[in-house]
Order: C-alpha cells, then structure tokens, then sequence
C-alpha cells in the first residue's frame, strides 16, 4: 500500500471547490498522470457516479475504473479498481482565510504479484503528489 498525502490551500470559497472536485472528469486538469477521464452515467453527480480514468505512470498507460462512494458538502471520496490496484482519492475541503484548504489522500492498494512493488514505487507516487498539489492550485484558483 502506498499513501500519499497534501494540504492544498487555495483561493477560492468551499462551495466553488467542491462543486469542482465533484466532478471526477475534472481530474485531466489537476493530476499530471492523468490522460483521460469520461463519465460513464448520466445525470446529477451523485454517490455511485462512475468515470473511466486513463492514466500514464512509469510510462505504461493504465485503466480504472472510478466510483463516487462519499458525497457530503466538504468531503468527496472517489474509488478507482483494476486487476492490479484500488486508488482512492478522499478529499476534505474546509474554509481558511482567503479560500478554502484542501486535504488530499491518495491510497493505492495494490493486488496480487503487484503488492510487491509497492514499497519501491512510494517515491514516484510522493513526486506525483507534488505535481497534484502544484497544477490543483493553478486550476481551482483560476476557476
């Protein structure tokens, strides 16, 4: 299992921020790893939501399959599966002074003969996390 984890202050109100981050299709904008993100359902965003999300990492394109499991007013939780990983990306939004703060985990689980990279792939994810924090504050501040 890796876990990486930021604080994202940013300059917008609560309720811009999540209403953004709602919508897991916005992911192409904020996570460099990411290729690709479409909808799979229709309608209001709501828990059971489901995006089909390409991502590159460690040069190999790689899917999951995404699924809105928490929707409350400051929390969002989005759980990703394929045969080699569950990711989950559980964000917190709280108001600070100026904006809001973002709390950001990534949990990736991995399955299988995958279990065994794990622990030599924490770099490479905290790096990633480091590009999550730079390109999520750009966006949602220019929202």
């Amino acid at each position: 299992m890796v876990e990486v984890e930021r604080i994202i202050p940013v300059r917008k109100p609560v309720r811009v921020v999540a209403d953004y981050l709602r919508d897991f299709a916005h992911v192409e904008q904020w996570d460099p790893g990411t290729l690709s993100c479409v909808r799979l359902d229709e309608g209001p965003i709501r828990t059971g939501s489901r995006w089909r999300n390409v991502s590159r990492f460690r040069g190999k394109e790689t899917e999951l399959r995404y699924e809105l499991v928490r929707l409350e007013p400051e929390r969002l939780v989005f759980v990703g599966k394929n045969k080699t990983a569950t990711s989950t990306d559980d964000f917190t939004i709280g108001p600070a002074p100026g904006g809001s703060v973002i709390g950001y985990r990534a949990t990736i689980v991995f399955h299988g003969l995958a279990k065994l990279a794990g622990p030599f792939l924490v770099r490479e994810f905290e790096k990633q996390g480091d590009g999550v924090v730079e390109a999520m504050t750009g966006t949602i501040n220019a929202l």
